[in-house]
């Protein structure tokens, strides 16, 4: 792979990064600087020379969350079926099929419990590489179960949230999760536990209209897109241009509708004491 190739599978397609012999340089989508691939890499891809947080997949986040050897990965087994019969320029078996030969897994969640710095949590991360993180039946189950079991273990929650929304081919069913995960937040916070969502880039859709917003703490990475609609198409239902940086996680932290914005590098400090902190 050359390093034009790099760059597109990067940026382009919002793949991780991956480090190949061939092909040692990487250029940052922001600043367009030119850097070594670990350099990068051992800055949790997170631009070393203006901080633009380059996406990333369910093992480097949880290679930067978990305390090591401690991450039990729950209900991988889940996987989605087709009770509409769902058929678009494929069927919906077959895109399923695409995603799991693509990463390996069965849905876009993976669910499990952890320590961070010592604190015990359950851990909730999307996988924006299956199916654009869309939530479907099997996602909100995930998080249902992962709610019963902090309930159970008297631990805090934590759900990283990359998604383009709800899951067309599942239809109602897909819908239908917004208001079950929502339901069960609402459980985890009769029980006096912490829920922290942590919204990344992407956040958008049923997802962040429904549990990627109801944290106690909502925390963002820098420049992250957050929103239910894309911009094109609310500048064409109201007729008029929005402000810039409309829907960016810097934007929304100055209208208060997210708590704060937290580097990627001190993210698992921060998410570590904010559970010390609220766990009743």
């Amino acid at each position: 792979m050359n390093l034009l190739d790099l760059f597109h599978k990067t940026f382009d397609n919002k793949q991780p990064v991956k480090a190949e012999a061939s092909a040692q340089w990487i250029t940052c989508k922001s600043c367009q600087s030119t850097m070594y691939y670990k350099e990068v890499e051992n800055q949790n891809y997170v631009c070393p020379k203006c901080g633009f947080h380059i996406r990333i997949g369910v093992k480097e986040r949880l290679a930067l969350l978990a305390d090591e050897d401690t991450f039990v990965e729950y209900d991988a087994s889940l996987e989605p079926v087709d009770p509409l019969k769902f058929v678009d320029s494929k069927p919906y078996t077959k895109r399923v099929e695409e995603a799991f030969a693509k990463t390996g897994r069965k849905s876009s969640v993976v669910s499990g419990s952890c320590k961070m710095n010592g604190v015990s949590a359950q851990l909730v991360i999307f996988d924006f590489a299956f199916m654009g993180g869309s939530l479907g039946s099997v996602e909100g189950e995930k998080i249902v179960r992962a709610v019963s079991r902090a309930i159970e273990n008297r631990e805090g929650l934590i759900i990283l949230s990359a998604s383009g929304g709800a899951r067309m081919q599942e239809s109602t069913f897909s819908l239908l999760q917004m208001s079950k995960t929502s339901a069960a937040l609402a459980k985890l916070a009769s029980h006096n536990l912490p829920y922290i969502s942590v919204l990344t880039d992407p956040t958008m859709g049923g997802v962040s209209a429904s549990f990627a917003t109801l944290g106690d703490i909502i925390i963002a990475e820098p420049g992250s897109l957050i929103g239910f609609a894309g911009q094109r198409v609310i500048e064409q239902t109201i007729g008029s241009a929005l402000p810039d940086g409309f829907q960016r996680a810097e934007f929304l932290l100055e209208k208060g509708s997210i708590d704060m914005i937290v580097n990627r590098n001190e993210l698992k400090k921060t998410l570590s004491d904010l559970l010390t902190l609220l766990k009743v």
